[in-house]
Protein backbone atom coordinates (compact mmCIF):
# COMPACT_ATOMS: atom_id res chain seq x y z
CA UNK A 1 0.00 0.00 0.00
CA UNK A 2 1.72 3.11 -1.04
CA UNK A 3 1.52 6.54 0.97
CA UNK A 4 -0.85 8.04 -2.10
CA UNK A 5 -3.38 5.56 -1.45
CA UNK A 6 -3.61 5.94 2.60
CA UNK A 7 -3.47 9.72 2.12
CA UNK A 8 -6.21 9.55 -0.49
CA UNK A 9 -8.16 7.41 2.06
CA UNK A 10 -11.08 8.73 4.88
CA UNK A 11 -10.59 6.15 7.54
CA UNK A 12 -13.14 8.46 9.39
CA UNK A 13 -15.80 7.85 6.43
CA UNK A 14 -14.74 4.25 5.97
CA UNK A 15 -15.55 3.23 9.53
CA UNK A 16 -19.01 6.04 9.80
CA UNK A 17 -17.40 7.76 12.93
CA UNK A 18 -16.56 11.68 13.27
CA UNK A 19 -12.54 12.39 13.74
CA UNK A 20 -13.51 13.18 17.55
CA UNK A 21 -14.17 9.48 17.97
CA UNK A 22 -12.73 7.73 20.65
CA UNK A 23 -10.71 4.52 21.22
CA UNK A 24 -13.48 2.87 22.66
CA UNK A 25 -15.92 3.64 19.91
CA UNK A 26 -13.77 3.27 17.32
CA UNK A 27 -13.54 -0.32 18.43
CA UNK A 28 -17.09 -1.14 18.87
CA UNK A 29 -17.64 0.17 15.88
CA UNK A 30 -14.80 -2.24 14.14
CA UNK A 31 -15.68 -4.90 15.68
CA UNK A 32 -19.42 -4.53 14.25
CA UNK A 33 -18.19 -3.97 11.01
CA UNK A 34 -15.61 -6.66 10.56
CA UNK A 35 -18.61 -9.17 11.93
CA UNK A 36 -21.55 -8.28 9.02
CA UNK A 37 -18.74 -8.35 6.29
CA UNK A 38 -16.30 -11.11 7.36
CA UNK A 39 -15.54 -13.96 4.26
CA UNK A 40 -16.48 -16.76 6.47
CA UNK A 41 -20.18 -14.87 6.97
CA UNK A 42 -20.43 -13.73 3.29
CA UNK A 43 -18.72 -16.95 1.21
CA UNK A 44 -18.55 -16.14 -2.62
CA UNK A 45 -19.37 -12.18 -1.86
CA UNK A 46 -15.94 -10.22 -3.14
CA UNK A 47 -17.88 -7.05 -2.34
CA UNK A 48 -18.10 -7.93 1.29
CA UNK A 49 -14.22 -9.13 0.97
CA UNK A 50 -13.28 -5.67 -0.22
CA UNK A 51 -15.24 -4.19 2.74
CA UNK A 52 -13.65 -6.86 4.88
CA UNK A 53 -10.53 -5.24 4.19
CA UNK A 54 -11.46 -1.62 3.90
CA UNK A 55 -12.57 -1.84 7.57
CA UNK A 56 -9.40 -3.68 8.93
CA UNK A 57 -7.04 -0.96 7.48
CA UNK A 58 -9.14 1.85 8.69
CA UNK A 59 -9.08 0.27 12.22
CA UNK A 60 -5.22 -0.58 11.61
CA UNK A 61 -4.69 3.63 11.74
CA UNK A 62 -7.50 4.76 13.96
CA UNK A 63 -6.65 1.98 16.54
CA UNK A 64 -2.83 3.29 17.15
CA UNK A 65 -3.05 6.52 18.60
CA UNK A 66 0.86 7.45 17.28
CA UNK A 67 -0.65 6.27 13.73
CA UNK A 68 -3.86 7.96 14.20
CA UNK A 69 -2.31 11.27 15.13
CA UNK A 70 0.23 11.47 12.58
CA UNK A 71 -2.59 10.41 9.97
CA UNK A 72 -4.54 13.29 10.81
CA UNK A 73 -1.71 15.62 10.89
CA UNK A 74 -0.78 14.24 7.15
CA UNK A 75 -4.05 14.87 6.13
CA UNK A 76 -4.32 17.98 7.96
CA UNK A 77 -1.65 19.69 6.56
CA UNK A 78 -2.07 18.81 2.97
CA UNK A 79 -5.81 19.56 3.09
CA UNK A 80 -4.69 23.18 4.31
CA UNK A 81 -2.64 24.29 1.15
CA UNK A 82 0.48 24.11 2.11
CA UNK A 83 1.46 22.22 -0.69
CA UNK A 84 -0.52 24.11 -3.69
CA UNK A 85 2.61 24.03 -6.07
CA UNK A 86 1.32 21.75 -8.28
CA UNK A 87 -2.65 22.81 -7.78
CA UNK A 88 -4.93 21.44 -10.23
CA UNK A 89 -6.55 23.60 -13.04
CA UNK A 90 -9.34 25.77 -12.55
CA UNK A 91 -8.60 25.07 -8.95
CA UNK A 92 -10.60 21.64 -8.54
CA UNK A 93 -9.78 19.46 -6.17
CA UNK A 94 -8.35 15.99 -6.42
CA UNK A 95 -8.49 12.93 -5.14
CA UNK A 96 -9.34 12.80 -1.49
CA UNK A 97 -11.29 16.40 -1.98
CA UNK A 98 -7.38 18.35 -2.05
CA UNK A 99 -6.57 21.47 -3.66
CA UNK A 100 -3.83 18.92 -6.07
CA UNK A 101 -3.68 16.10 -7.43
CA UNK A 102 -1.98 13.58 -4.90
CA UNK A 103 0.10 12.02 -7.64
CA UNK A 104 2.08 14.73 -8.01
CA UNK A 105 3.56 14.45 -4.83
CA UNK A 106 4.49 10.79 -5.30
CA UNK A 107 7.07 9.31 -7.99
CA UNK A 108 7.59 12.19 -9.80
CA UNK A 109 11.69 11.96 -9.54
CA UNK A 110 13.17 12.83 -13.27
CA UNK A 111 9.90 13.28 -14.64
CA UNK A 112 8.84 16.96 -15.58
CA UNK A 113 6.84 18.87 -12.48
CA UNK A 114 8.87 16.37 -10.19
CA UNK A 115 11.44 19.27 -8.76
CA UNK A 116 9.46 18.46 -5.35
CA UNK A 117 11.41 15.03 -4.99
CA UNK A 118 14.94 16.42 -6.75
CA UNK A 119 14.78 19.22 -3.83
CA UNK A 120 14.92 16.39 -1.40
CA UNK A 121 17.85 14.29 -3.10
CA UNK A 122 15.45 12.10 -5.09
CA UNK A 123 13.16 11.12 -1.90
CA UNK A 124 9.39 11.49 -3.14
CA UNK A 125 6.85 12.81 -0.53
CA UNK A 126 5.73 8.74 -0.17
CA UNK A 127 9.30 8.06 1.63
CA UNK A 128 8.79 11.43 4.03
CA UNK A 129 5.53 10.26 4.94
CA UNK A 130 5.13 6.42 4.86
CA UNK A 131 6.74 5.88 8.48
CA UNK A 132 3.40 5.90 9.35
CA UNK A 133 2.33 3.41 8.24
CA UNK A 134 5.64 0.82 9.16
CA UNK A 135 4.48 -0.15 12.52
CA UNK A 136 6.35 2.51 14.55
CA UNK A 137 9.48 4.84 14.07
CA UNK A 138 11.95 2.41 13.71
CA UNK A 139 10.75 0.59 11.23
CA UNK A 140 11.39 2.97 8.15
CA UNK A 141 9.81 2.78 4.57
CA UNK A 142 10.96 -0.39 3.04
CA UNK A 143 12.36 -2.18 5.73
CA UNK A 144 12.23 -5.72 5.84
CA UNK A 145 11.18 -6.95 8.96
CA UNK A 146 8.94 -9.23 9.92
CA UNK A 147 6.34 -9.81 7.24
CA UNK A 148 3.10 -11.84 7.19
CA UNK A 149 3.00 -15.03 5.20
CA UNK A 150 0.26 -15.06 1.98
CA UNK A 151 -2.84 -16.62 2.59
CA UNK A 152 -3.48 -19.86 0.65
CA UNK A 153 -6.34 -21.39 -1.34
CA UNK A 154 -7.19 -25.21 -1.52
CA UNK A 155 -10.61 -26.70 -2.83
CA UNK A 156 -11.86 -30.02 -1.46
CA UNK A 157 -14.86 -32.29 -2.73
CA UNK A 158 -16.72 -33.97 -0.21
CA UNK A 159 -19.69 -36.73 -0.58
CA UNK A 160 -23.13 -35.86 0.07
CA UNK A 161 -23.29 -37.89 3.03
CA UNK A 162 -19.72 -36.69 4.70
CA UNK A 163 -21.16 -32.82 4.28
CA UNK A 164 -24.22 -33.81 6.25
CA UNK A 165 -22.16 -35.59 8.89
CA UNK A 166 -19.13 -33.83 9.21
CA UNK A 167 -15.71 -35.55 8.53
CA UNK A 168 -11.67 -35.58 8.75
CA UNK A 169 -9.74 -35.78 6.04
CA UNK A 170 -6.08 -35.33 5.04
CA UNK A 171 -5.28 -32.41 3.16
CA UNK A 172 -1.90 -32.58 0.88
CA UNK A 173 -0.29 -29.12 0.08
CA UNK A 174 2.46 -27.99 -1.95
CA UNK A 175 3.82 -24.28 -0.91
CA UNK A 176 6.65 -22.20 0.10
CA UNK A 177 8.03 -23.30 3.70
CA UNK A 178 10.76 -22.55 5.54
CA UNK A 179 13.97 -24.60 4.65
CA UNK A 180 14.71 -27.16 7.01
CA UNK A 181 18.81 -27.49 6.52
CA UNK A 182 19.26 -23.36 7.63
CA UNK A 183 15.94 -23.07 9.48
CA UNK A 184 15.75 -19.90 7.46
CA UNK A 185 18.02 -18.10 7.77
CA UNK A 186 19.87 -18.79 4.14
CA UNK A 187 23.21 -19.75 5.56
CA UNK A 188 25.43 -23.14 5.35
CA UNK A 189 24.75 -24.95 8.61
CA UNK A 190 27.63 -24.09 10.87
CA UNK A 191 27.79 -20.58 9.65
CA UNK A 192 25.99 -17.94 11.06
CA UNK A 193 24.63 -14.56 8.69
CA UNK A 194 26.32 -11.37 10.18
CA UNK A 195 24.55 -8.02 10.75
CA UNK A 196 24.75 -5.83 7.71
CA UNK A 197 28.31 -3.55 7.66
CA UNK A 198 26.62 -0.73 5.62
CA UNK A 199 23.00 -0.50 7.90
CA UNK A 200 24.49 -2.20 11.19
CA UNK A 201 21.91 -4.13 10.82
CA UNK A 202 19.08 -1.84 10.72
CA UNK A 203 18.18 -2.70 7.58
CA UNK A 204 17.52 1.04 6.45
CA UNK A 205 20.11 3.94 6.13
CA UNK A 206 19.13 7.48 7.02
CA UNK A 207 19.57 10.46 4.76
CA UNK A 208 19.86 14.11 5.25
CA UNK A 209 18.51 16.80 3.48
CA UNK A 210 18.66 20.29 4.22
CA UNK A 211 15.29 20.17 7.71
CA UNK A 212 14.08 16.88 6.27
CA UNK A 213 15.37 13.40 6.94
CA UNK A 214 14.45 10.26 5.38
CA UNK A 215 14.94 6.71 5.30
CA UNK A 216 15.53 4.22 2.45
CA UNK A 217 16.29 0.20 2.22
CA UNK A 218 19.68 -0.92 2.72
CA UNK A 219 20.87 -1.65 -1.00
CA UNK A 220 24.13 -4.12 0.70
CA UNK A 221 21.03 -6.70 2.49
CA UNK A 222 17.95 -5.21 0.40
CA UNK A 223 16.21 -4.06 3.46
CA UNK A 224 17.18 -7.42 5.63
CA UNK A 225 19.92 -6.16 7.89
CA UNK A 226 21.86 -9.49 7.56
CA UNK A 227 24.22 -10.40 4.72
CA UNK A 228 24.94 -14.25 4.03
CA UNK A 229 28.35 -15.01 3.53
CA UNK A 230 27.81 -18.47 2.48
CA UNK A 231 24.84 -20.12 1.02
CA UNK A 232 22.64 -22.62 2.24
CA UNK A 233 23.28 -25.79 -0.49
CA UNK A 234 19.35 -26.17 0.09
CA UNK A 235 17.74 -23.35 -0.47
CA UNK A 236 20.87 -21.22 -2.07
CA UNK A 237 20.31 -18.41 0.36
CA UNK A 238 16.58 -17.89 0.33
CA UNK A 239 15.68 -19.48 3.49
CA UNK A 240 12.33 -20.86 2.42
CA UNK A 241 12.07 -24.19 0.22
CA UNK A 242 8.96 -25.51 -1.36
CA UNK A 243 7.36 -28.12 0.89
CA UNK A 244 4.81 -30.79 0.75
CA UNK A 245 2.51 -31.10 4.06
CA UNK A 246 -0.36 -32.79 4.69
CA UNK A 247 -2.64 -31.60 7.46
CA UNK A 248 -5.80 -33.60 8.43
CA UNK A 249 -8.94 -30.81 8.14
CA UNK A 250 -11.94 -31.31 10.00
CA UNK A 251 -14.86 -30.51 7.97
CA UNK A 252 -17.88 -29.74 10.27
CA UNK A 253 -21.54 -31.36 9.79
CA UNK A 254 -23.67 -29.79 7.46
CA UNK A 255 -21.34 -27.65 5.66
CA UNK A 256 -22.29 -26.37 2.18
CA UNK A 257 -21.29 -26.44 -1.24
CA UNK A 258 -19.27 -23.68 -1.93
CA UNK A 259 -18.36 -23.00 1.31
CA UNK A 260 -15.56 -21.70 2.49
CA UNK A 261 -13.18 -22.88 5.78
CA UNK A 262 -10.72 -21.32 7.29
CA UNK A 263 -7.86 -22.61 9.35
CA UNK A 264 -5.92 -19.90 10.87
CA UNK A 265 -1.96 -19.89 10.39
CA UNK A 266 -1.86 -22.23 8.34
CA UNK A 267 -0.84 -20.61 5.03
CA UNK A 268 2.27 -19.73 3.83
CA UNK A 269 4.74 -18.99 6.76
CA UNK A 270 5.62 -15.15 7.67
CA UNK A 271 9.25 -14.34 6.93
CA UNK A 272 11.99 -13.10 9.24
CA UNK A 273 9.24 -14.06 12.33
CA UNK A 274 6.29 -12.84 10.92
CA UNK A 275 2.78 -14.67 11.36
CA UNK A 276 1.67 -17.65 9.50
CA UNK A 277 -0.67 -16.89 6.40
CA UNK A 278 -4.55 -18.82 6.84
CA UNK A 279 -5.57 -21.49 5.02
CA UNK A 280 -9.11 -21.25 2.88
CA UNK A 281 -10.49 -24.61 2.50
CA UNK A 282 -13.21 -24.43 -0.58
CA UNK A 283 -15.66 -26.84 -0.41
CA UNK A 284 -17.37 -28.75 -3.53
CA UNK A 285 -20.27 -31.09 -1.84
CA UNK A 286 -20.91 -34.41 -5.00
CA UNK A 287 -25.01 -34.70 -5.49
CA UNK A 288 -26.67 -37.68 -3.85
CA UNK A 289 -28.95 -39.89 -5.66
CA UNK A 290 -31.59 -39.84 -3.50
CA UNK A 291 -31.44 -36.95 -1.35
CA UNK A 292 -31.14 -33.22 -1.97
CA UNK A 293 -31.03 -30.08 0.67
CA UNK A 294 -32.33 -27.16 0.68
CA UNK A 295 -30.12 -24.87 3.48
CA UNK A 296 -30.88 -27.13 6.72
CA UNK A 297 -33.26 -29.31 5.19
CA UNK A 298 -32.75 -32.67 3.49
CA UNK A 299 -35.02 -33.29 0.16
CA UNK A 300 -36.55 -36.45 -1.28
CA UNK A 301 -38.99 -37.13 -3.69
CA UNK A 302 -41.32 -40.22 -2.97
CA UNK A 303 -43.81 -41.99 -5.93
CA UNK A 304 -47.18 -42.95 -4.46
CA UNK A 305 -50.00 -44.90 -6.14
CA UNK A 306 -53.32 -43.45 -6.97
CA UNK A 307 -55.12 -45.70 -4.83
CA UNK A 308 -52.46 -44.78 -1.84
CA UNK A 309 -52.69 -41.06 -2.44
CA UNK A 310 -56.94 -41.83 -2.32
CA UNK A 311 -56.99 -44.42 0.45
CA UNK A 312 -53.84 -42.74 2.37
CA UNK A 313 -50.78 -45.05 3.40
CA UNK A 314 -47.89 -45.58 5.79
CA UNK A 315 -44.61 -45.10 3.90
CA UNK A 316 -41.18 -46.31 5.21
CA UNK A 317 -38.85 -43.69 4.47
CA UNK A 318 -34.86 -43.82 5.01
CA UNK A 319 -32.75 -41.02 6.27
CA UNK A 320 -29.34 -40.38 6.95
CA UNK A 321 -29.38 -41.80 9.92
CA UNK A 322 -31.83 -44.99 9.83
CA UNK A 323 -35.57 -45.48 8.63
CA UNK A 324 -38.59 -43.05 9.30
CA UNK A 325 -42.58 -43.96 8.83
CA UNK A 326 -44.60 -41.31 7.73
CA UNK A 327 -47.87 -41.09 6.97
CA UNK A 328 -49.43 -40.06 4.37
CA UNK A 329 -53.17 -38.45 4.65
CA UNK A 330 -56.28 -39.81 2.66
CA UNK A 331 -56.80 -37.78 -0.31
CA UNK A 332 -53.27 -36.16 -0.66
CA UNK A 333 -52.43 -34.54 -4.36
CA UNK A 334 -49.59 -35.23 -6.15
CA UNK A 335 -46.93 -32.67 -5.31
CA UNK A 336 -47.55 -32.28 -1.66
CA UNK A 337 -44.81 -31.70 0.69
CA UNK A 338 -44.61 -33.91 4.33
CA UNK A 339 -42.20 -33.35 6.77
CA UNK A 340 -40.54 -35.18 9.11
CA UNK A 341 -39.00 -33.15 11.76
CA UNK A 342 -35.06 -33.46 12.47
CA UNK A 343 -34.10 -35.60 9.98
CA UNK A 344 -32.16 -32.97 8.12
CA UNK A 345 -28.81 -31.58 8.31
CA UNK A 346 -27.24 -30.40 12.16
CA UNK A 347 -27.11 -26.68 12.34
CA UNK A 348 -24.07 -24.79 14.32
CA UNK A 349 -26.62 -25.13 17.44
CA UNK A 350 -26.75 -28.52 17.50
CA UNK A 351 -30.48 -28.62 16.36
CA UNK A 352 -31.44 -30.47 13.37
CA UNK A 353 -33.06 -29.30 10.02
CA UNK A 354 -36.28 -31.94 8.73
CA UNK A 355 -36.46 -34.19 5.71
CA UNK A 356 -39.39 -32.46 3.29
CA UNK A 357 -40.64 -35.50 1.17
CA UNK A 358 -42.74 -34.39 -2.34
CA UNK A 359 -44.80 -37.16 -3.11
CA UNK A 360 -45.98 -37.43 -6.52
CA UNK A 361 -48.45 -39.70 -7.88
CA UNK A 362 -47.93 -42.25 -10.88
CA UNK A 363 -50.39 -42.37 -12.98
CA UNK A 364 -49.86 -46.24 -15.12
CA UNK A 365 -49.47 -46.09 -18.40
CA UNK A 366 -50.94 -49.81 -19.18
CA UNK A 367 -53.46 -51.24 -17.82
CA UNK A 368 -54.60 -54.99 -17.51
CA UNK A 369 -58.31 -56.00 -18.81
CA UNK A 370 -59.13 -56.22 -15.06
CA UNK A 371 -58.05 -53.06 -13.76
CA UNK A 372 -59.37 -51.01 -16.74
CA UNK A 373 -62.85 -52.61 -16.05
CA UNK A 374 -62.35 -51.89 -12.57
CA UNK A 375 -61.35 -48.45 -12.83
CA UNK A 376 -64.00 -47.41 -15.14
CA UNK A 377 -66.70 -48.66 -12.89
CA UNK A 378 -64.70 -46.30 -10.42
CA UNK A 379 -64.84 -43.58 -12.67
CA UNK A 380 -68.61 -44.16 -13.45
CA UNK A 381 -69.13 -43.72 -9.37
CA UNK A 382 -66.99 -40.67 -8.98
CA UNK A 383 -67.64 -36.91 -8.49
CA UNK A 384 -66.76 -35.25 -11.82
CA UNK A 385 -63.73 -32.91 -11.24
CA UNK A 386 -64.64 -29.32 -10.61
CA UNK A 387 -63.82 -27.63 -13.91
CA UNK A 388 -67.18 -25.41 -13.61
CA UNK A 389 -65.22 -22.32 -14.38
CA UNK A 390 -63.37 -23.55 -17.19
CA UNK A 391 -66.49 -24.66 -18.86
CA UNK A 392 -67.88 -21.32 -18.71
CA UNK A 393 -65.09 -19.26 -20.31
CA UNK A 394 -65.72 -22.00 -23.05
CA UNK A 395 -68.93 -21.31 -23.71
CA UNK A 396 -67.91 -17.84 -23.95
CA UNK A 397 -65.64 -18.05 -26.42
CA UNK A 398 -67.35 -20.88 -28.51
Amino acid sequence: MSSKDWLEKDFYAVLGVGKSASSDEIKKVYRKLARESHPDHNPGDPQAEERFKAVSEAYHVLSDERKRREYDEMRSLFGSGAFRRNARAGGQPGPGGYPFDVSDLFGNAGQAGGAGDRRFGGAGFSDLFSSIFSGGGAAAPGARGPARGRDVEAEVALDFNDAVRGVTLPLTLRAPGVCDTCHGDGAKPGTQPRACPQCHGAGVVTRNQGSFSFSEPCRECQGVGTVVEEKCPECLGTGGVTKTRTLNVRFPAGVADGQRIRLAGRGEPGERGGLAGDLYVLVKVRGDDLFGRSGDDLTLTVPITFAEAALGTDLRLPTMDGAVTLRVPPGTPSGRILRARGKGVVRRDGQQGDLLVTVEVMVPSQLSPEAREALEMFAKQSPAAAREHLDARVRRVS
